[in-house]
């Protein structure tokens, strides 16, 4: 391989699966402007209503779906869930329907059922959105990751 042909694939950058970007740091204003102790009140509820009331299964339950509940707007959620869970609202409920699925994936009960029936029943709208989310937090796909651990149990 010449130089010129090294120097070429090296500038190249590495193409990710799924569309997947690198995160870029944003600064806003307003993240800063919520008081500490609305941010952790609003922590502990966004907490309850998404994970405990198992909200994020919900694939039409939207950022203003829980400003409504929380009685606020969606610039202090989005504020509150920025600083205190590092990522934006999509993301944190994609983090929890994935951990679901990983559950699904290997429990014997749910063998029977396909990736997109276990994405469906975790709250994905559509194939693509699960398969993006899930090989960002996981690293694989939903059928490699099911796969390689069915394979282990034997």
């Amino acid at each position: 391989m010449s130089d010129l042909e090294k120097k070429a694939t090296e500038e190249t950058p590495k193409k990710r699966p799924y569309n997947l970007r690198e995160k870029k740091e944003k600064k806003a204003a307003y993240r800063s402007l919520i008081r500490p102790e609305l941010a952790d009140e609003l922590y502990d509820k966004i907490l309850n209503i998404v994970v405990v009331q198992k909200k994020y299964k919900d694939p039409d339950y939207s950022a203003k779906d829980l400003a409504k509940e929380l009685k606020t707007n969606t610039r202090y959620l989005s504020a509150v869930v920025n600083s205190r869970f590092g990522m934006n609202y999509s993301c944190l409920l994609n983090e929890y329907r994935v951990k679901d699925a990983l559950h699904l994936l290997t429990d014997k009960r749910y063998a029977d059922k396909n990736v997109e029936e276990i994405s469906a029943m975790v709250g994905f709208a559509n194939r693509q959105s699960f398969y993006a989310a899930f090989y960002k937090n996981v690293g694989e796909t939903p059928n490699g990751y099911r796969k390689r651990h069915t394979d282990s149990k034997k």
